[in-house]
Order: C-alpha cells, then structure tokens, then sequence
C-alpha cells in the first residue's frame, strides 16, 4: 500500500506527484528544487543559498513522515552545472552524518523553474 507523505514546511507539489510517498519502511522522497514554501518562489542568492534550501526542504518532508535526514540511504543530486558539486559537498555536512548516503551527481540541460539543482532522496 502507497501512503502519502504532505507538509506545508516544503513547497507544494507543482505537478502530478507526491512530496513523498511511503511503502512499507521505505519512502521516496521527490525531488525538492530552492523553492520557499511560504512563497512558492525560488530563494535569491548564490548556489550556496539555493543548495541549503533544498536540504531544508528535503528536511521538512523526512520530518512530515516522522523520520530526519539520517535516515536517508540514497541521494540522486541534479545539476546544471556540475561544478555546484563542490558546494553541495562543503554544505551536506550541515545536514549529514557519516556515514554520507549514497549518491548519484547527475549533471543536466535544465531543471523545473529554472533551479540550478534538485535533489531526490531515499529513506529507510
């Protein structure tokens, strides 16, 4: 059985998909792109700010199906520019413990709303 996993601390889905959705102990987060979810807006500032947001994001819905983000087994990283894997790398251990999740860094043509990244996770 699919359960749901909504929190208004993280942008509404701006398409035809869940925030997440949880399936038996393990939940697919979708992918979380710099926007506020109070404004639905894509923060301003560098790939730095960008970056820290969907963390934030990613945050705001592990939290919502009642887990944090060390329970994430698997990342899948977005980039328009893979040079930003260097910022993600200084920044992830804000929000990450070793071990680190594993990790996919895709590098990509474009990304929803214009984000520069957007990143997908896997909890268990």
């Amino acid at each position: 059985m699919k359960n749901p996993i909504q929190t208004s601390n993280a942008p509404a889905a701006i398409g035809c998909y869940s925030q997440a959705i949880q399936v038996g102990n393990t939940i697919y987060l979708s992918g979380q792109i710099p926007l506020d979810p109070k404004t639905m807006t894509l923060v301003e500032g560098d790939i730095n700010n960008q970056i820290t947001q969907v963390f934030e994001n990613l945050k705001a819905v592990a939290e919502a199906a009642g887990k944090n983000l060390d329970s994430i087994v698997k990342l899948t990283v977005f980039l328009t520019d893979i040079a930003f894997l260097a910022n993600v790398n200084s920044i992830m251990p804000n929000y990450f413990k070793l071990p680190y999740p594993a990790r996919t860094s895709i590098a990509v043509a474009g990304l929803p709303k214009g984000a520069d990244i957007e990143i997908e996770g896997i909890l268990c």
